[in-house]
């Protein structure tokens, strides 16, 4: 029997390439929801569903209609500046929708894979995080999707919380660009561009996002896994990997420390997440960032 998946944030940057992938396997009934309506029309072999989810007559008219099997949380307010100013906004999002969602699928029997974020961390280690390490954000972005992970837990039997970080890949028009577009935006207008280079991170190619779904969505076990690329860089680091593979100019790169950009929402240091529990439990093998840096360009 087929299962129905409902994916939650089909229409932002992970959400969608998640949408396109699980609708291509014959075994799914999927389903998008989005706040606005499909940005890709017919591009693929899913149902889709604008509905505001943290309105709670929205989300339990969505559950009805879908009966889901499996639902895949991608919402989220992920700008950490925004969220820094925007609590309440920040907390009925990534803390009050994630509980509900969780509640309704305890009560209607639906497995739940939660996106959460390696931003959970202080950055304070100097060693790749593990899923057993204590949670400690910096930020208020950080701590908002801690919580979320904790209602998960507290109200779900059937879960899974995948941690991810600095997703990558080709955008859609009306997305959302990540930081490896822009820098390639930038190196090919001959523009220069400030990068940080004393924050480490784990980037992840945004199929890999999809591989790790649908290796839970088969995997019974609860808890949380890291799903994320395997080698941790710098973000001055990932901007030149770019310039190398692409064949731009080096030169326009300008790295900064993190107290020469003077932003003003705080950032973990050191984020990079270890991926050996998916790897041993799931077989997880992600893309070499150089991999998917050629797949997100088309070369």
């Amino acid at each position: 029997m087929k299962k129905k998946i409902l994916v939650i944030g089909a229409n932002g940057f992970t959400g969608r390439r998640v949408l396109n992938d699980l609708s291509c396997n014959d075994e799914y009934i999927v389903t998008g929801c989005s706040l606005h309506d499909d940005i890709a029309p017919g591009s693929g072999n899913y149902h889709f569903i604008s509905a505001d989810v943290c309105q709670m007559g929205e989300q339990a008219a969505l559950f009805r209609e879908v009966r889901p099997n499996v639902v895949i949380n991608a919402s989220a307010l992920s700008v950490p500046d925004y969220c820094e100013t925007h609590h309440e906004e920040a907390e009925s999002i990534n803390i009050t929708a994630v509980g509900q969602f969780a509640f309704r699928c305890e009560v209607s029997g639906a497995r739940f894979i939660h996106l959460s974020t390696d931003f959970v961390f202080s950055g304070d280690s100097g060693q790749l995080y593990k899923e057993v390490d204590t949670p400690a954000p910096v930020n208020y972005y950080g701590v908002t999707k801690l919580k979320g992970e904790q209602r998960v837990a507290e109200l779900c039997s059937n879960y899974a919380i995948m941690r991810i970080a600095v997703v990558y890949g080709a955008t859609l028009p009306g997305q959302h660009g990540n930081v490896l577009q822009l820098v390639a935006d930038r190196l090919r207008n001959n523009e220069e561009i400030k990068v940080v280079s004393d924050q480490w991170r784990t980037p992840t190619y945004v199929g890999d996002v999809s591989q790790g779904i649908e290796k839970l969505i088969q995997h019974s076990n609860n808890g949380i896994y890291h799903i994320c690329g395997s080698e941790c860089l710098t973000i001055a680091d990932i901007a030149y990997r770019v310039a190398d593979t692409l064949n731009l100019d080096y030169s326009l790169i300008l790295p900064v420390t993190t107290k020469q950009m003077e932003e003003t929402t705080p950032r973990p240091r050191f984020s990079g997440l270890s991926i050996e529990k998916a790897r041993t439990e799931l077989g997880y093998q992600p893309h070499t960032l150089e991999e998917g840096i050629k797949l997100m360009f088309n070369i």
